[in-house]
């Protein structure tokens, strides 16, 4: 498996093709159906997002508790469609990189080829072993959503599968 630093470079993202197995390591974004809601909301408004989506990671989970001596709990992928409406315009704002599970629609595999992006595949199932690689956790934006809300993770060791590569191979259709 190849491994990678976030963000990821241009290159690196034209490089990658779908089913390709890549392991990443350094600061992804958690957002899930309300984040999405929120910073698509803001962009259709011209506000200025609470962060820079410019290169940026989103992982679509949930975190549940952390356990003792941990710093989250099982944090595994949630389905990604429930995202699909909100994802062309994040991905436009400058979003590269989109993890979670299950399929997208049309509509974003179309923004993810128009803006070189990627959609990754967690493995569900997994989310004890993914809170394993989670080195630290930073709330950054709509805390009062509280499980919910965004956070920023540092990872390493991260495996996932190229699901949509940048040219709109995918590992759904055959």
């Amino acid at each position: 498996m190849r491994e990678f630093t976030l963000p990821l470079e241009e290159k690196e993202i034209a490089s990658l093709k779908a089913y390709d197995r890549i392991v990443l390591n350094g600061s992804l974004y958690v957002g899930r159906d309300q984040v999405h809601r929120f910073l698509f909301e803001m962009i259709e408004k011209g506000e200025d997002l609470p962060v820079d989506l410019t290169g940026a990671t989103i992982f679509y989970m949930g975190p549940s508790p952390a356990p003792e001596g941990m710093v989250i709990g099982a944090c595994g992928p949630t389905t990604s469609a429930r995202m699909d409406p909100f994802s062309p315009a994040l991905l436009e704002k400058g979003l590269k990189v989109m993890i979670g599970k299950g399929p997208r629609s049309a509509e974003v595999i179309d923004a993810i080829v128009r803006t070189k992006a990627l959609y990754l595949q967690a493995f569900g199932g997994c989310g004890a072993l993914y809170a394993n690689t989670v080195k630290s956790v930073k709330p950054v934006a709509f805390d009062h959503l509280g499980p919910e809300a965004m956070i920023e993770l540092q990872v390493e060791g991260f495996a996932v599968i190229v699901a949509i590569d940048s040219q709109g191979g995918s590992v759904f259709t055959r």
